[in-house]
């Protein structure tokens, strides 16, 4: 014992310095606890979209122009970006809009870079345009979250007025430090129409174009000079701008010596865009959306006390009929999340406690529950250091990191208790641990921080979402070995007495210990059965697995909103797609388990949740955020809104998702088509779609390509065209002015331009049987009807063309029914893919695409890490057991957990995903862990003169409770997760699997041994 004292020993040094070690558990505490406070919370975590927009106009081109002259000649540029993983394109009638994907393996810091090089290639790209192409335009901000989403509503102001005021509450908004953007979403753009008909215009002489070039030259800023003096300057001023409505309805216009004015020849008012691009409803009333994101760093839950005080004052100010509506408010939501998961890690403690108690006693388990909140001080001192904040997964991980953070001090405390009970004084027992077990411990603890380092080193967009697991847990681990070793014989110092000698006989006697050695003693007599059993368990285990099981990607989000998305023929007008979503969104007003409705004609809802999929604008789209009043009630209304499509929506394909969770994927089940023709991916799809429809776990399955489009196409007569002295562009021309209508200039007001439209009145843009008639203007002042130019015939095209890497692509979606698991469905379905596959011609293939095919890159991402933590955790095993042999069957213990994990996902039938993947992984580290210290104590015993076979025997019997006590307090830790769905299916796997597994480490692992050594009884060393 004085040995012990004189040798270096962290724990006796602790002991020897005990006011520096009070002032440091003190101190370290108080610090971890202003840490907690101050962490950053979210959530979602940081995460870097790897997505670019790259958008481009051509008006009056069609889709296949567009394709061939806009989006062809740009992806054409983008070839050769290395760190580009895929473009995918689509191309319709006078837009091209090309999403660039980088490789998921790209981190965040690096994405500004190759967006960079995407601009430039761009920009090089544009001499190749034809004239009339409008931008290209950029959005590299593609994943911007507006977490917090206001509506506002007006009742008796008009659309203009309204947008006033939330461009005010707007401008007070950005004086606050933690806000990034706050975006107008769906405001409603004032013009100005000047709408004439076109016989008075033939009867007065009049052209359309007369009255465009007046309106611009009357209303236009050019300089009138500068008088020079002697002593000072003086500009000169002419007015003529137009500053209000009145001022364009007197514009004169002078034709053949006459002169009206404009309100004579047409009808001037100032309105909202019409027909509308966009619109936004909340609970049926028109809105205008307020979407608010935070800066990178930002505290939210400040953020949102900030913005609660300014829109407080705001609606003081705000005028009766105008209102503030939260449609989605993060910071009560991360609040929430937070309050749960907190709840959650006190459950776990409480029930760690609990172990600790019952199987400790009182005064050993007062030592395990100190080192609980010391631990977790010192995990958030060091989260705020690493800038890691307080969301999901973060949480998550401490809840997981709980159950093995107590690991250290428990084998440290008991092992104190022991030798206390063989008589030892307190100083020696306290440090005892630390020269016997202290370096086992650290090896045990790095090999389960080891278990979690693929999720750390993942390159993948799932790895890089849960990267914060393999952080937390990795960092609380390290801790708890810390203070397990010098803060944990500090307290058990001054808390156990001295004189536990109370027991003289053998600790390990009583009727358990003596059935469990038969036990042990009967496994390694008979090894060959037992290792036989164990491999036979483990291969039906794996076959189960693979059968029996279902998998997925990440489970649903247990946010109570609902997206509701319809869309309609590709021809539907606004007003037609603004019809059906009013029509849905009153039904669901009604229900009695919905909150509100927010809906968007035109457009999809703004990424206010970050795994939302994002919907582009289309004029033939409209998406609903539902909210449900609460989980499980979510259910009833989905089921309910699924019923509506089926019976009362004929001219829709309606959808209804829960929000994701992790990296959203889109329709869960794809698969893409890719070839040169168009016609033979159209043929080769709608094989595809058989075998789908086949499919009872699938419903609504479609292709992304729309139905072909009616166009009027126009076979000009050239030369009567060439008679009457216009060109086929003049031609155009006068047709796009009279139909849709052209700018003719913009009113300028405050710091607004209101541009203004000249068109044909309502009865005459909006009639086909009309066109034939229409007068077109000629130079020479008179008109012809457009019948004598040209023939008007009925015909159809693509609507539009979808692209990948630059070769037409389409592809079959569709959602899964009930149940049902994407991934399995997919599986399924992919050996009758390949058969049409193999009689496809040269050129054309099928790809598995949606979440098998991110759960794949997923998966593979983990996997090239693996060789990574497998030589970390066997060099770590060397280091400790200095025998390959010795390591070899340790790791062999490692898959044991597969058997439980089975059986427990079985019995609770839950999915097999992502996150319980790396739970999976992460399980063979504790499983290690385990046989590590089994292990080491063979080795002691061995060494301190024990025969082997006694050894193995003795050291089974003497380990089973602090490894038994260790993984309890593990697997009962995670009961709260078990209620969450995210975590859930990696808690039961996890919970399963390490019990199972541990059980087995006792039994199969002496039995490996005993064959490995071929050890006999009594046999001596």
């Amino acid at each position: 014992m004085n040995e012990q004292r004189q040798s270096f020993n962290l724990s006796a040094w602790a002991l020897t310095h005990q006011s520096l070690v009070l002032y440091l558990i003190v101190i370290l505490s108080v610090a971890g606890i202003l840490a907690y406070t101050q962490l950053g919370q979210k959530e979602d975590p940081e995460f870097t979209f790897k997505a670019m927009v790259v958008r481009s106009f051509w008006p009056g081109a069609s889709a296949a122009e567009v394709e061939q002259q806009v989006t062809d000649k740009l992806e054409e540029a983008l070839q050769g970006i290395p760190e580009v993983d895929f473009t995918k394109s689509y191309s319709r009638s006078g837009e091209a809009l090309i999403t660039v994907m980088l490789k998921e393996s790209i981190r965040g810091k690096e994405v500004n870079d190759v967006w960079y090089q995407v601009r430039k290639r761009i920009n090089d790209a544009k001499g190749k345009m034809p004239p009339g192409v409008v931008g290209p335009f950029f959005n590299d901000e593609f994943g911007e979250t507006y977490g917090s989403l206001y509506a506002f509503t007006r009742d008796g102001f008009s659309d203009a007025e309204l947008k006033k005021y939330v461009e005010n509450v707007r401008t007070e908004l950005l004086r606050i430090p933690d806000i990034n953007k706050a975006t107008l979403i769906a405001p409603q753009d004032e013009k100005i129409y000047v709408e004439y008909r076109s016989a008075k215009l033939a009867t007065l002489g009049i052209t359309p174009l007369q009255i465009n070039q007046v309106l611009a030259a009357t209303n236009t800023v050019t300089p009138a000079g500068v008088v020079e003096g002697a002593e000072e300057r003086v500009f000169l001023r002419v007015s003529g701008e137009f500053d209000a409505i009145a001022a364009i309805k007197a514009t004169p216009i002078t034709v053949n010596g006459k002169t009206f004015r404009v309100n004579d020849v047409a009808d001037v008012y100032r309105a909202s865009l019409n027909p509308a691009e966009t619109r936004m409803y909340y609970q049926g009333q028109p809105a205008i959306g307020l979407g608010i994101s935070m800066r990178k760093g930002g505290n939210v839950l400040k953020m949102g006390e900030q913005i609660d005080a300014v829109l407080h004052q705001a609606k003081q100010n705000l005028p009766v009929g105008i209102e503030i509506q939260a449609v989605s408010d993060q910071p009560a939501v991360v609040k929430s999340a937070v309050h749960i998961f907190m709840k959650s890690l006190l459950e776990a403690v409480v029930i760690v406690l609990a172990v600790s108690f019952l199987a400790l006693g009182f005064r050993m388990g007062i030592v395990v529950a100190l080192s609980i909140p010391l631990v977790l001080a010192l995990t958030f001192l060091c989260m705020k250091i690493f800038n890691l904040e307080l969301q999901r997964i973060s949480l998550g991980a401490l809840v997981i990191a709980l159950g093995l953070l107590v690991d250290d001090a428990i084998i440290a405390v008991e092992m104190m208790a022991l030798k206390l009970e063989q008589g030892w004084d307190r100083f020696s027992a306290a440090t005892f641990a630390y020269s016997s077990t202290a370096f086992p411990m650290l090896t045990g603890t790095l090999i389960t921080a080891a278990g979690f380092l693929p999720v750390g080193l993942a390159k993948s967009n799932a790895g890089e979402y849960t990267f914060s697991i393999f952080a937390v847990v990795g960092i609380a681990l390290i801790m708890s070995w810390i203070v397990a070793v010098l803060f944990t014989p500090y307290m058990g110092y001054h808390l156990l007495p001295e004189n536990l000698k109370e027991h003289p006989h053998d600790a390990h006697g009583g009727k358990f210990y003596t059935a469990f050695r038969r036990w042990v003693t009967w496994c390694i007599t008979w090894r060959k059965t037992t290792i036989a059993l164990t491999l036979g368990a483990f291969v039906l285990s794996v076959i189960l697995f693979a059968i029996a099981v279902p998998k997925q990607f990440f489970p649903a989000s247990s946010r109570p909103e609902l997206m509701v998305d319809l869309w309609l023929p590709y021809t539907a007008s606004f007003n037609a797609t603004e019809q059906e979503v009013k029509k849905i969104e009153a039904i669901l007003m009604q229900d009695p388990d919905v909150a509100s409705v927010t809906s968007y004609v035109g457009v999809g809802s703004p990424r206010y949740y970050m795994p939302l999929d994002e919907q582009m604008p289309n004029l033939n789209f409209g998406q609903l955020t539902v909210m449900t009043k609460d989980e499980h009630v979510r259910e009833n209304v989905y089921k309910r809104v699924k019923q509506l499509f089926d019976t009362d929506f004929p001219n829709v394909r309606g959808r209804v998702t829960r929000l994701e969770n992790g990296p959203p994927v889109g329709y869960p089940v794809q698969f893409r088509v890719i070839g040169a023709d168009q016609r033979e991916l159209k043929k080769i799809a709608n094989d595809v779609a058989h075998l789908m429809r086949q499919n009872p776990n699938l419903r609504q399955v479609h292709t992304d390509w729309g139905e072909q489009v009616k166009v009027l196409r126009l076979d000009v007569n050239q030369d009567k065209l060439r008679a009457a002295g216009l060109t086929s562009q003049q031609l155009a021309q006068s047709l796009q002015m009279a139909v849709s209508g052209v700018t003719a200039t913009a009113l300028r007001e405050d710091n607004l331009q209101i541009e203004v439209i000249s068109r044909l009145a309502p009865d005459e843009r909006t009639r086909l049987d009309y066109l034939a008639n229409l007068p077109i203007p000629l130079p020479s002042g008179s008109s012809v009807p457009l019948s004598q130019l040209a023939k008007i015939k009925l015909e159809s095209e693509e609507s539009i063309i979808w692209h990948r890497n630059r070769v037409p692509a389409l592809t079959v979606r569709a959602d899964v029914i009930g149940k049902a698991q994407a991934p399995d469905v997919s599986n399924a379905l992919w050996p009758k893919m390949q058969e049409i596959q193999a009689k496809l011609p040269v050129g054309y293939h099928i790809e598995a695409g949606g979440t098998v095919e991110a759960s794949k890159i997923s998966q593979d991402s983990i996997a090239a890490v693996m060789p990574l933590m497998l030589i970390v955790v066997m060099t770590l095993l060397m280091i400790q057991l200095q025998s390959i042999q010795r390591m070899i069957m340790v790791l062999l213990t490692a898959p044991l957990g597969m058997i439980g994990v089975t059986i427990a996902l079985l019995l609770f039938q839950a999915p097999f995903g992502f996150v319980a993947t790396l739970g999976v992984i992460a399980l063979s580290g504790m499983i290690m862990r385990n046989s590590v210290i089994l292990m080491d104590q063979i080795e002691q015993d061995i060494h301190h003169g024990s025969a082997p076979w006694d050894a193995v025997i003795d050291s089974a019997v003497r380990r089973f409770r602090p490894i038994m006590l260790t993984a309890l307090a593990a697997i009962l830790a995670m009961i709260p997760l078990t209620r969450d769905t995210f975590w859930g299916p990696m808690a039961i796997a996890i919970m399963g699997g390490l019990f199972v597994a541990t059980i087995l480490t006792l039994l199969f692992l002496p039995a490996l041994y005993a064959a490995w050594f071929k050890l006999k009884p009594a046999q001596s060393v």
